[in-house]
């Protein structure tokens, strides 16, 4: 089992109707996103957050559950649902976030289930780790399952969002410690670092605790930091319609590719061989490539993959 926990929003995703500029609904927010990618993998995963009640929520409710993803942690709010305007830029999207009171940024303490199921994996990252309260309800979470089972993260970084970089910097640097899987983008350590090589960062992140550290580098694949070991893989050529979600998408194959391999565990995920860890980054990295040739945060099913 995989929980996965965080935000639910909706992307607007700029598109052109009879020549007529038009924003299109998707559902979206990164850790949701992970979920759904795990869902649609064929791995048991557990969605732990706050959605609305309004309409789009509702479609939340339904895409997710649709993908497969067990929604018995989720809390219904009477708030407005989150919504973030995607804006193609030369490079890359730009999001601006509408989340002032949403329904996902008011995740309680009160809220987390008494106990996770044994063995389950958790997974935590993006902007949930910012706005509060809910920010403070999962490093809370962090806190309390740190040790006791497999945690991953992904930062997923959201400048926007963040007005102390120094302040925001410490906080995820304290992460770093409680944490067994890390997965971040080769723009988020470059935005984090100026001026730093990728690599010599993730053998520094790896030093603070993580047992694997992953980069991912858009086009030019992905590498991996394990105990003095740089492994590398490149990315499937594809046509790229938009890269909205592909990040997430690596990061459910990751997890869903762990729970196949039953190397849901700290020991388990040290025990793998460097030719394992590569065989995890060109599966992530091929499930990421087939989201990309579609619009919006749409990863593939498990028999698009096979």
């Amino acid at each position: 089992m995989i929980v996965v926990a965080g935000e639910a929003l909706i992307d607007l995703s700029p598109t052109q109707i009879n020549g007529q500029l038009a924003y299109i609904p998707h559902p979206g927010g990164s850790p949701y996103n992970v979920a759904v990618g795990v869902g649609r993998l064929g791995a048991p995963v557990r969605f732990l957050g706050r959605i609305s009640s309004d309409g789009f929520g509702q479609l939340l409710r339904a895409h997710i559950r649709q993908s497969g993803v067990d929604l018995e942690y989720v809390v219904e709010g009477p708030e407005l649902t989150t919504l973030a305007l995607v804006t193609p830029t030369e490079g890359g999207e730009f999001f601006s976030f509408y989340c002032q009171n949403t329904a996902d940024t008011l995740l309680r303490p009160q809220d987390l289930p008494a106990a996770l199921p044994p063995g389950a994996a958790l997974h935590l990252g993006s902007i949930s780790l910012l706005l509060e309260p809910t920010a403070s309800t999962l490093a809370g979470l962090l806190a309390r399952e740190a040790g006791q089972r497999l945690i991953s993260l992904d930062p997923n970084v959201r400048p926007f969002l963040i007005p102390d970089k120094a302040a925001y910097l410490r906080k995820l640097e304290g992460w770093l410690s409680q944490v067994d899987l890390v997965k971040v983008s080769q723009a988020d350590l470059e935005w984090l670092y100026p001026g730093q090589r990728v690599e010599e960062i993730a053998a520094e992140w790896k030093s603070q605790g993580p047992a694997l550290v992953i980069v991912t580098q858009g086009g030019r694949g992905a590498f991996a930091w394990r105990e003095e070991e740089l492994l590398r893989v490149a990315a499937p050529k594809v046509t790229v319609a938009d890269t909205v979600g592909a990040g997430d998408a690596f990061m459910g194959a990751l997890l869903a590719w762990l729970w196949r391999a039953d190397a849901l565990s700290r020991a388990a995920l040290e025990a793998l061989s460097s030719e394992q860890v590569r065989e995890l980054l060109g599966f992530a990295a091929q499930v990421a490539a087939i989201t990309c040739t579609r619009p919006g945060a749409d990863p593939p099913w498990q028999q698009e993959v096979a």
